[in-house]
């Protein structure tokens, strides 16, 4: 069955976002010969990312507008608006949890989670992220868009990986209830 993959990057102080939305203060310390492509590996898994409107629209105003950086995956957005979906991307006002039900009966890939923190909290409330990738990012911004919100259930993990470059730190935890052998995959 394929895997729920939350892959996002943090503040150190849990925040994906500042206080106004930004996020350009992702990036390490400024080592250039430290930094390592985790994103190719990752991307290699998954075929399927999941994001919300205010990610998607961040996206494709901000991060890269002149080109949809995600081409090779189906991408499904989640939103209240209605708007025409087209082969690659998919607009969609159905729960989240739904739709990573669904998802996940389909052949494929792994699914990523690339964002907002509301979709993530919905997915943790139910239990439903098989993988937690995240990337610290050497910063401390006292407020903002916290990535972690308060859930009503413990949910047990296990660290399977960690690494460091440029002063960023990546944790890789599975699910502890989750049979996955992360042998298998070099996340």
């Amino acid at each position: 069955m394929r895997k729920v993959i939350l892959f996002i990057a943090m503040s150190l102080d849990g925040y994906i976002a500042d206080r106004e939305g930004n996020v350009d203060w992702l990036g390490g310390q400024g080592n250039e010969e430290e930094m390592v492509d985790t994103y190719s590996e990752f991307v290699s898994h998954v075929d399927t990312v999941v994001m919300g409107w205010n990610t998607y629209h961040q996206i494709i105003t901000e991060l890269s507008p002149d080109e949809w950086g995600y081409k090779d995956l189906t991408s499904y957005v989640i939103t209240h608006n209605d708007y025409p979906s087209t082969e690659r991307i998919r607009f969609s006002n159905e729960s989240p949890c739904k739709l990573i039900k669904a998802l996940k009966q389909e052949e494929g890939k792994d699914i990523w989670i690339c964002g907002g923190a509301n979709i993530v909290h919905q997915l943790m409330s139910e239990d439903l992220i098989d993988i937690y990738y995240v990337s610290v990012i050497p910063i401390l911004l006292g407020t903002g868009i916290r990535l972690f919100d308060d859930i009503d259930q413990k949910i047990p993990l296990k660290l399977v990986k960690t690494q460091s470059y440029d002063g960023i730190t990546d944790l890789v935890y599975e699910h502890r209830g989750t049979h996955y052998d992360s042998k298998t995959r070099n996340l």
